[in-house]
């Protein structure tokens, strides 16, 4: 072999040795806030714990966390429009969430303030958040609020995809349109934001009507979050966000965590997620029959058919293209991560689960983005906005 070609293969190797060594030490060193994973009703629909290894069962675990570098991990608080007693329900996932932090107090500890946040970081424990997904879990009762606070949730998206009496969701919005007997929020709507914001809980606008959207927007006095949406012109779902709410987003100095499902990612998704869906509905309808929720019939029946949902999934890359989107529109300051995991059926082809967060940090660098710039996208954005939230609170 001539020495000029070995110098060059050994020139290449030390080069993509490097590049590795920095992606990793990049996303060692920063801050990684996930602010959406459904765990909590995946443990409950597969009878499964956060302590155990769950390779191939779910998309999280204990162990998968620490590999993938979550230093902050909001769990989703999180049950259907048919569940009776959703605010028992909601109070039933919490008490698992403690559970899981009492088992394994090194590794994990439910933080409420931005100072134990970075404590539990700096002692290397997860720091354990919680937001309620879906506002019909208070039923209609500011106390309810109060005492989901008291318990530790920092956040609550105010819709899920079903409407409450003081609030209209995206889904409902979009299909039901002139039959609703209202839009955006009611009286009772409004004293529940401004009560979050006294509380110093983040508003969640992801799975919110427009109508909605903007009432809060004119409303909040402190920073909101989008805990997992997209951007609706690289994808026209109505689950994600238009140019102008992006805008006022940033102007009101929130952040969006891009979600990681591929039906907000990729237009061409939902589509052949529908002709796979119908090709086992049986074995989903029966799943619903013997009490699975009819959301996690679908995705553990996906699961179950990993070679077919696995052809259709999209490439990490266009999931970067949503985040380049937000930073060339109003800047690298407002987005962060909101991956969906355990909650979602499919995501891009290269995550397939809590452990592969590096990869995004690989990617964002691939794509020229600093090391400053990827610190922000991975946590620091919304650190920013737990502490605007909870200042002038006790």
């Amino acid at each position: 072999m001539h020495p000029r070609y070995i110098f060059c293969v050994l020139a290449l190797l030390m080069t993509t040795t490097i590049f590795s060594q920095k992606y990793k030490k990049i996303h060692d060193k920063a801050i990684l806030v996930d602010t959406h994973n459904d765990f909590p009703s995946a443990s409950i629909e597969k009878k499964v714990s956060l302590d155990s290894d769950l390779l191939g069962k779910t998309h999280t675990d204990l162990a998968r966390l620490r590999t993938g570098g979550v230093d902050v991990q909001i769990f989703s608080i999180f049950c259907g429009p048919e569940q009776q007693q959703p605010y028992a329900f909601a109070n039933r996932e919490i008490d698992s969430v403690y559970e899981w932090t009492n088992r394994a107090p090194n590794q994990m500890t439910i933080v409420k303030t931005p100072a134990e946040l970075k404590q539990a970081i700096k002692e290397k424990r997860l720091a354990t958040m919680m937001g309620v997904e879906g506002g019909h879990m208070i039923e209609d009762k500011i106390e309810n609020l109060d005492a989901l606070y008291v318990r530790g949730v920092r956040y609550m998206t105010l819709t899920w995809n079903n409407s409450t009496s003081w609030a209209t969701s995206a889904a409902d919005e979009t299909t039901k349109g002139d039959s609703l007997t209202h839009k955006g929020l009611t009286d009772l709507g409004k004293k529940i934001v401004q009560r979050m914001n006294d509380l110093g809980m983040m508003i969640d606008i992801s799975h919110n009507g427009e109508q909605t959207f903007w009432d809060v927007i004119k409303l909040t006095k402190k920073p909101i979050i989008a805990s997992h949406s997209c951007v609706w012109t690289l994808c026209h779902h109505r689950r994600n966000l238009k140019d102008d709410q992006i805008k006022a987003i940033a102007k009101n100095g929130g952040v969006i965590h891009i979600n990681f499902y591929a039906g907000f990612l990729d237009s061409t998704y939902e589509k052949k997620a529908a002709q796979l869906i119908a090709k086992h509905k049986p074995e989903i309808d029966s799943l619903v029959a013997h009490g699975t929720q009819p959301d996690y019939a679908g995705i553990m029946t996906m699961e179950k058919y990993k070679e077919e949902t696995n052809a259709i999934r999209p490439p990490l890359s266009l999931l970067i293209d949503h985040i380049d989107y937000i930073v060339k529109l109003v800047g690298v300051d407002f987005v962060g991560l909101g991956s969906d995991f355990d909650g979602i059926e499919a995501g891009p082809r290269e995550l397939n689960g809590v452990q592969d967060f590096p990869l995004i940090t690989k990617a964002l660098l691939d794509r020229g983005y600093s090391k400053k710039d990827i610190r922000k996208i991975l946590g620091e954005n919304f650190l920013r906005v737990f502490e605007a939230n909870q200042l002038g609170t006790n």
